[in-house]
C-alpha cells in the first residue's frame, strides 16, 4: 500500500478543528478540578423510564461485552489483555438502566462506589471523554430513577463533568461530540447553580450545532450507519425526557427531527424488527427498534406510521426500501458517510440486503469487532457485502480500523416505476483508480415473485464478481451447471436462483450480527462475462 497516498487522501478531507484538535488533545491535559460538587436541581417534572439496553452485569463483579465475559476481580478496570472496546464498556455502567436493573441495586451502588476508588480523576482509559460522556449519562439516569446516590458519587459526578469541560472531542467531531453534549446538558440539568448552568448552556450550544448537521432531512444519521442511527434516537430521546424532568424548553424542531429519526430506522429494518447492516452496524449495541419505539410512546410522542409497500426512498442519506407482501430490498446507494467524518464506513457501495416472508435471506458481513486488525479490515472490505468486487480490490480504500481514504461516490441514481414493479439503477466511480478506470453500475428490479439483479462494468479489468452472501439459517445448493440454485430453510425451499448471464460458484462466508460473534455461511460467487452479469432471484406465491 501506498501510505503517503493513503494519509493524503484521508486527510485531505478533515476540517481543521480535527486537525489542531487532535494536538490539542494530546498536547493538553488539564488538572482535576475537585471542587465540592453544586447543590442538585428541583425537578419539575417526570421521568420517563427509558429505552433498556440488556443486561450485561452477570454477578457482582461478573460482565458480559461483546459476547466476551470476563470477572472485574482478576482484570480490574483498564487491563491491556482485554479490547479497548470491552474497557469502554465496563466504564460506561450500562447496566444500571438495563433490563431487571432494578433487582441489582445493591450491586450497582458497590460498582459506584468501586468506580470512584479505583478510578482517580483523569487516570485511565474510563476517563477518556467518550466513556466519561455515556457514564455521566448512565448514573444521573440511575439517580432520576430514584435510586440513592451518595455524596461522594455527587462529588465525583461533578468531578466528571468539570473534566470533560476540558475534553470534549471536537477533532473526532460525529456521535462523539453529540454524546459530549448530551453529557453536559444531563450534567446541568442535574445540578443548579451558576456552574451547572454553564455547563448547560454549553451543551445546548453544541447541540444547536450538532443536532442541525447530523440529523439529516429524512431522518437519518449523517454517519450512515444504522447501528449509529438508533444511537442518536436514544440520545435525542434521553435529551427530551431529562430537559421536561428539570423544566427546560425542548426545541420546537426537534418533534419533526425524532418523528423523522423514528421512521427512518422503522424504514432500515428487517420484517425480523432489527437494522440492516450497512457501514459498522450489529445487533444487541444500541437498544432495539421496539425498545425505543415504546420510548417514544412513553415520552407522548405520537404513533408512527407503518412502512408502506412499495418504494421509499430516503434521499438524503442515500438508502431505498423496496417492500411487498412478501419482501423486502434494502439498497444502498449512499455515500459512505461524511467526506470528513467515514470512520464508521464499510466499503459498501451498492449493496444491498433481502428479506423473503419475514426471514432475513441476503445480509451484508455486520461487524463483530473494531480495532485495527486483519479481520476488521476483512468486515470493512466490500468482498464482506452484497456488491461487485474488481480485481480483488475495495470499492472504497477503507484502511486500519477507522480510516477512508479515497472513496466511491454514485452516480446517476434512478428510481422509475416499470409494469412489475420499482426499478433502481446507479453506479459508481470507486474503481476510477485502478488501472482501466473500472465503472460498476448496477440495476435492481423489483417484481411480485422476485428480484433481479443486473450488474455491468465498463472499462478494462481482469475479474469481476458480485457477491451474495447468504444468511447462515439457510443452505445454498448450487445445479450441477452452475446456472442455477436454490436456498433452503430447514427443508423448506425459500427462494430460487438462476443466472441469466454470469458464472457461479459457491464459497464459504460468514455473518456477524452482534460484536463477537461470527457464524459460517455461503456466499454465491458471479464472475461477470465480458463486463455483465445478471442473477434473478425469485420466490413463490404462497
Amino acid at each position: 500500500m501506498n501510505m503517503p497516498r493513503l494519509y493524503w487522501e484521508t486527510l485531505r478531507h478533515l476540517r481543521p478543528v480535527q486537525i489542531y484538535g487532535r494536538a490539542w488533545s494530546r498536547a493538553i491535559r488539564p488538572q482535576p478540578n475537585l471542587c465540592p460538587a453544586p447543590p442538585l436541581r428541583a425537578h419539575q417534572g417526570p421521568w420517563v423510564t427509558p429505552a433498556r439496553r440488556r443486561r450485561s452485569l452477570t454477578g457482582s463483579e461478573e460482565f458480559c461485552f461483546l459476547n466476551e465475559a470476563h470477572s472485574l476481580s482478576h482484570h480490574g478496570w483498564d487491563d491491556p489483555a482485554l479490547s479497548k472496546l470491552w474497557r469502554y464498556n465496563l466504564h460506561y455502567f450500562d447496566d444500571l438502566n438495563a433490563e431487571g436493573a432494578a433487582w441489582r441495586e445493591p450491586w450497582h451502588k458497590a460498582l459506584i462506589a468501586r468506580w470512584i476508588a479505583e478510578n482517580p480523576p483523569g487516570a485511565g482509559s474510563g476517563w477518556e471523554p467518550y466513556p466519561t460522556s455515556l457514564r455521566i449519562v448512565n448514573w444521573i439516569k440511575w439517580a432520576l430513577a430514584g435510586n440513592a446516590f451518595g455524596g461522594e458519587a455527587l462529588h465525583s459526578l461533578a468531578i466528571q463533568t468539570r473534566w470533560l469541560v476540558r475534553r470534549l472531542e471536537h477533532h473526532l467531531l460525529g456521535n462523539h461530540l453529540l454524546a459530549n453534549a448530551k453529557a453536559l446538558v444531563f450534567a446541568g440539568s442535574f445540578f443548579s447553580g451558576r456552574e451547572a448552568e454553564g455547563w448547560r448552556q454549553l451543551g445546548f450550544r453544541l447541540l444547536e450545532r450538532e443536532v442541525d448537521e447530523q440529523i439529516l432531512a429524512d431522518g437519518g444519521h449523517f454517519e450512515l450507519s444504522t447501528m449509529y442511527h438508533a444511537l442518536a434516537l436514544e440520545d435525542m430521546l434521553d435529551l427530551v425526557n431529562v430537559m421536561r424532568s428539570s423544566g427546560a424548553t425542548v426545541p420546537p424542531a426537534w418533534g419533526a427531527k425524532i418523528a423523522a429519526m423514528r421512521g427512518w430506522l422503522a424504514c432500515m429494518c428487517h420484517p425480523d424488527g432489527e437494522i440492516a447492516f450497512f457501514n459498522d452496524a450489529a445487533i444487541g449495541i444500541a437498544p432495539s427498534p421496539k425498545a425505543l419505539e415504546r420510548y417514544a410512546r412513553r415520552l407522548g410522542f405520537p404513533s408512527r406510521e407503518a412502512v408502506r409497500n412499495g418504494c421509499t426512498w430516503l434521499r438524503d442519506s442515500g438508502y431505498i426500501r423496496l417492500q411487498d407482501s412478501r419482501a423486502v430490498a434494502l439498497i444502498d446507494v449512499a455515500r459512505v458517510g461524511p467526506d470528513h467524518l467515514p470512520g464508521h464506513a464499510h466499503a459498501d457501495t451498492l449493496s444491498f440486503e433481502l428479506s423473503v416472508r419475514g426471514q432475513r435471506v441476503i445480509v451484508n458481513s455486520g461487524t463483530s469487532l473494531y480495532g485495527s486488525g486483519l479481520e476488521r479490515q476483512r468486515q470493512r472490505g466490500t468482498a464482506a457485502h452484497n456488491t461487485v468486487v474488481i480485481d480483488g480490490q475495495d470499492s472504497s480504500e477503507v484502511w486500519s480500523g477507522f480510516r477512508v481514504a479515497r472513496r466511491a461516490r454514485p452516480h446517476g441514481l434512478s428510481v422509475t416505476q416499470a409494469v412489475g414493479g420499482p426499478v433502481v439503477a446507479c453506479g459508481h466511480d470507486g474503481y476510477a483508480r485502478l488501472p482501466g478506470r473500472p465503472y460498476h453500475h448496477r440495476t435492481w428490479i423489483f417484481a411480485e415473485d422476485g428480484l433481479t439483479v443486473r450488474d455491468a462494468v465498463r472499462g478494462s479489468h481482469a475479474v469481476a464478481e458480485a457477491l451474495f452472501h447468504f444468511h447462515p439459517d439457510h443452505t445454498a445448493i448450487l445445479s450441477e451447471d452452475g446456472r442455477s440454485g436454490r436456498l433452503i430453510l430447514a427443508s423448506t425451499e425459500v427462494l430460487r436462483w438462476r443466472l441469466a448471464c454470469g458464472e457461479a460458484r459457491l464459497q464459504p462466508s460468514s455473518w456477524h450480527s452482534e460484536f463477537g460473534l461470527s457464524q459460517p455461511s455461503q456466499c454465491l460467487a458471479v464472475r461477470l462475462n465480458e463486463g455483465k452479469s445478471a442473477v434473478e432471484f425469485r420466490w413463490s406465491a404462497a
